[in-house]
């Protein structure tokens, strides 16, 4: 057992003669983990995945969704990603930083996507939680909202549901907070 840790260290000495005498950054499991699953990504078309921070800094990403289909087709929102050093035994934060009118996001950014929730399970994955963020936009969810005017409207009137989102994506009228509660119907 001894012999192993001093092939190990011997190893790590030789890398960091290679490197010029910088020793090299131990990952975390869970940087590991996310390496493995950004490698294996099979995004759809209409999504794209960026390092703000530089490919040195796989923990915190943006992905951009652009829906080819439903209320919300022909907008583009941007979700930023931070991920903790024990992923996968915890989900990532996700925030969307685009402003929606949509039941499952709130002002704030907040998401409600269960399998960033209590649905969560290791062995989820970045794909996994970027087609569940695509999905809400192809199948709004008015049952599990965390905004309920725009639940509401979604539920009882689709048509004004789609004619709010229409009037939120082009801007409205006034801040974004105003735009996105103008019609909430009745």
């Amino acid at each position: 057992m001894i012999r192993l840790f001093k092939v190990k260290e011997k190893q790590r000495e030789l890398a960091e003669n290679a490197n010029g005498g910088v020793p090299i950054k131990k990952q975390s499991a869970g940087e590991l983990r996310l390496h493995k699953d950004i490698s294996e990504l099979n995004l759809p078309k209409s999504c794209t995945m960026t390092f703000p921070n530089g490919k040195d800094d796989l923990m915190s990403f943006e992905v951009s969704i652009r829906p080819d289909e439903g209320y919300y087709l022909g907008g583009t929102f941007l979700f930023s990603f931070q991920v903790s050093p024990i992923y996968p035994h915890e989900a990532p934060k996700v925030k969307c930083k685009t402003k929606v009118y949509h039941p499952n996001i709130d002002l704030e950014g907040n998401v409600c996507l269960n399998i960033l929730r209590e649905d969560w399970k290791p062995v989820l994955n970045i794909n996994t939680i970027i087609y569940g963020l695509y999905h809400l936009f192809t199948e709004p969810n008015y049952e599990d909202p965390l905004n309920h005017d725009a639940a509401a409207v979604l539920r009882d009137n689709p048509k004004m549901f789609e004619s709010n989102v229409r009037r939120a994506m082009t801007g409205g009228t006034g801040s974004p907070e105003v735009s996105l509660s103008i019609h909430m119907g009745s």
